[in-house]
């Protein structure tokens, strides 16, 4: 059964074996050095995107002129796609660094991928209606060109 915890107590546990795993991506992993202690393996099963997103109150946004509005989208979008390319870069740095000290490391084959979208139907079907099909589309065609 799923524990929640502290992540300052998740290390010890992990150490003790008082929990068998824990869920980060590749960087937290990798930083941390969770496999020092008492995390073997690792499973990669691209279940969630990050978004980072851009924000700004109605107020400072209306404060701007249209081409400063215009400029910030700009960049906005430019900053995002640098991202995605420079972690897309270092999580297959990380990845092989970590599998060099020894991590079992499994992929998910797309069988076992589609299990885990079947189980999670019931999210969409709530929370479709309540943000919006094309915010949720827009979501899955993100997902979908990873």
């Amino acid at each position: 059964d799923p524990t929640q915890m502290s992540w300052t107590d998740a290390q010890p546990a992990l150490t003790t074996g008082a929990v068998d795993g824990q869920e980060n991506p590749l960087s937290v992993f990798d930083v941390a050095r969770i496999d020092q202690v008492g995390q073997e393996h690792l499973t990669l099963w691209n279940y969630m995107n990050d978004p980072l997103i851009f924000a700004v109150n109605q107020q400072v946004w209306q404060s701007l002129s249209e081409e400063q509005q215009a400029m910030l989208r700009e960049t906005a979008e430019e900053a995002g796609a640098w991202e995605i390319a420079m972690t897309r870069e270092q999580e297959s740095e990380r990845l092989a660094a970590i599998q060099e000290r020894g991590v079992t490391v499994t992929e998910l084959t797309d069988e076992q991928y589609q299990a885990f979208v079947d189980a999670t139907q019931s999210v969409y079907e709530k929370w479709t209606p309540r943000i919006g099909e094309e915010v949720v589309n827009a979501a899955q065609a993100a997902i979908n060109a990873r």
